[in-house]
Formats: C-alpha cells, structure tokens, sequence
C-alpha cells in the first residue's frame, strides 16, 4: 500500500537496513485536524518516528522516508518515493514564515517544531535532487541527572561559581540532552539566573528553584554574539551557549566565563584534549599565548561524549571527562596539551575518565558489546588490548569455576 501523498514507483537497492517486518503496521496519513493532506502525512511520520523511538527522521526527495533506529538508518517499508513539490507541502505545512523565506533565499534553515508526543529539531536543505530534511527527536521532557546517571564528578561542576564547562562530541552524540539534564539539576539545587542562548530552543526549562530566561537565535536575538553580549547586562549567574560556532562567540563565552559567570557550551569535537587544541588554533598565531593563559585560567571541564550501541537495543552514552585541576592548566598555559591524555590516566580519583575507559566499564557491565565499543573508540588498538585482557580474566576464571571442587 501506498500511503497519500505518495507515488509508487519501484523501490531501489541502498545499503539501508529494512525495518523488520515484526514491526506494527504503518496506519494511513490521518491525522485528526489536519488542515490538509500534506499536514496530515507530515504529523503521521512525525508520530510514527515518535512510535518506533527513532532519533531522526530522514526526508528525501525522490526516495522513501528513513528513520535513524539505534543508529541505523533505515528504510520505512510501504512509503513510496515524494516529489520535490509534495516534500516541500509537507515540510512547508509546519515550517514558520520566516524559516520558509529563509530557506528560499538561501537552501538552509533550522527550526524547532512540536506536536503532542514529542519536540522536534528540523533542518531544512537542499541537494541535487531538492529539498531535504532531518527532523531530530527532542525527548518532550528533560531527562534528570539521576535518570542519566551521572557520575559526581560531573554534578559537581554545577555547583561552579565561574569558569566554562564544555560538552562536545559528534553531531548526534547526546550533547544537549546532558547540558540540558545538567542546567536542569542546576534549577532544582541552586537559586540563581540562567540564560540560555540556543539555536533552536530544544528542552523547555520552566522557573524552579532558578530564574531561566531561553532565548532562540532569530526569534529573540539576532546571534549567538549578540546575545552573550547582552546577557552580560542581564544579570545572569549561569549561561549557556547552545554552541561555539565562531572565534568572537568563543572569545566573549571565555570573558564571560573570566568575569564570574559559569558558561555552559558545545563544540564538534571528539576528545577532551582535542577540543582544547580546536579552541586555541582558531585564534592567530600572535593571541593564542594569551588564549591559553585565559584557557587554563577559565575552563573548568570538557565532557566529550558518543552514544554506542547497547546490548539488547538503544543506546548508552560513554563520556570522557577532563577536570582541569593545577598540573592540566599548567599544561595548557605552557603548550603541552598533549600531554593531557596521560594526566587524565592518572587523575581517576579527581573524576577524570578517558574515552577508552568509559567504553571498557560499557564492556565489563555488559551494557555494549565488544566489537561497537571498539567502533566508536579512537585509540582503537589500546582499547582491543585493554578487551583482549578482560576476555582472557573472564576465561579464566570460568575455567576455575569448572574444575570439580
């Protein structure tokens, strides 16, 4: 069958995965109170994206919808291929004026849209086939730290005064939802303001024990710079950056962070050492000495984290966690930094965790298989070793335990 809105035409080969056929039969594109049929299929994949607990919902000209399942993508079985003007009806139907306007003008555009079960975060683009869209899931309520599990360490860093806490990770690595469940816990033990500045506006944080003001770039202010530089007027406790997307946003979140003020951001970085080496070499060569003294002065933590798979299905996150204790800043003043991943092997007891061994404890907890631990960890052979070692422990003791007494 296929669905309104739809032309049936053949499908192709991709290496997609298929969605298995166990799975509850697609309903047609109805939606009570649709103002139109191209509405009405775009709140069906919506809902259907939220059923199946998909991250993303992929549209593409000329191709049947995706999902992004436990990090795959796959193919929705009975959706025909969408034309380029019924994709633009569908994806138009909930676009705001301006994003529409904007996404004429220039072939991108972000927004935040919301429907009864679940946030979305859309982006809209073009390629050489038309236009396109993501639509990534934005769980409808903020989960906790507790929930997420994390560690004290991490908590910790909440109750900062002044300094920059960075979460940083891949495009889809779970960065705002652990900013978001940090600036939560913030709200439920501190009396103090938050500023969010953030691209679109994800997770709504309602007054607690905290004033929270949230301001979404484009509807409450121009930029990301435009708004660090007057929450510095507003009077703020804690702000947070949604992302440090340029050398001047980065420059005022570090004066920010240097005049008293504890700054929450993201970059698209992989490992804490790294993000440190990408903040530095965005500045000219004649400032990055004085970049560094403000790094080591101001930066407090980087918090890189990947969600690999679980055992069973879902996803866990692994986090590396750098604190930047005395010998760390004295590093980054000097020019050392790489010689931080063997401080952080050496500083566990401070709370600092490498990549690999948040990957191993995955392993050893039986949360993640071995072969997608080794797929998401950068030192990959450390890491086999590190495996190799468990699985060697483990046979060993399983043959003691099969000896007769």
């Amino acid at each position: 069958m296929v669905h309104a809105g739809y032309h049936a035409v053949e499908l192709k080969r991709v290496q997609v995965q298929p969605v298995p056929r166990a799975e509850p039969e697609i309903k047609a594109l109805h939606v009570e109170g649709a103002p139109d049929q191209a509405a009405a299929a775009m709140h069906q994949l919506l809902e259907l994206t939220v059923e199946k607990k998909a991250s993303d919902l992929h549209l593409t000209t000329g191709f049947a919808p995706c999902l992004r399942l436990d990090g795959d993508v796959v193919q929705l079985e009975g959706y025909g291929e969408v034309t380029d003007e019924r994709l633009r009806e569908m994806l138009f139907s909930i676009a705001p004026q301006q994003n529409r306007e904007q996404w004429l003008a220039t072939k991108d555009t972000d927004f935040a849209y919301e429907t009864e079960s679940a946030h979305f975060r859309v982006n809209l683009f073009a390629d050489r086939n038309g236009i396109g869209a993501v639509l990534r899931q934005i769980p409808a309520h903020v989960m906790s730290a507790e929930d997420m599990a994390l560690s004290r360490h991490i908590l910790d860093l909440c109750f900062l005064h002044k300094g920059l806490v960075l979460v940083t990770g891949p495009t889809g690595s779970g960065k705002s939802t652990t900013l978001a469940a940090m600036i939560d816990y913030i709200n439920r033990n501190r009396d103090d303001h938050i500023i969010t500045i953030e691209d679109p506006i994800e997770f709504v944080h309602p007054h607690k024990r905290c004033l929270v003001h949230q301001r979404e770039v484009g509807v409450h202010t121009a930029g990301f710079k435009a708004a660090l530089r007057a929450a510095l007027r507003e009077d703020p406790d804690i702000v947070l950056v949604g992302e440090l997307r340029d050398l001047e946003t980065i420059s005022i979140a570090l004066e920010t962070a240097e005049t008293g003020h504890l700054v929450f951001g993201t970059l698209h970085t992989n490992t804490a050492p790294s993000t440190v080496d990408r903040i530095i070499d965005q500045f000219a060569a004649d400032r990055q000495a004085q970049i560094r003294t403000m790094m080591s002065e101001s930066l407090k933590a980087v918090i890189a984290q990947t969600l690999t798979k679980k055992i069973g299905g879902g996803r866990a996150a692994a986090q590396e966690v750098l604190i930047v204790n005395p010998a760390v800043a004295n590093l980054i003043r000097e020019g050392k930094t790489f010689q931080i991943p063997s401080m952080m092997q050496t500083g566990r007891a401070q709370g600092m965790v490498t990549l690999n061994d948040a990957l191993f404890d995955l392993v050893k907890r039986k949360v993640v298989a071995p072969k997608d631990a080794l797929a998401k960890a950068i030192a990959k052979s450390e890491l086999k070793t590190m495996l190799d070692r468990l699985q060697s422990q483990l046979e060993v003791v399983q043959s003691e335990a099969a000896e007769p007494g």
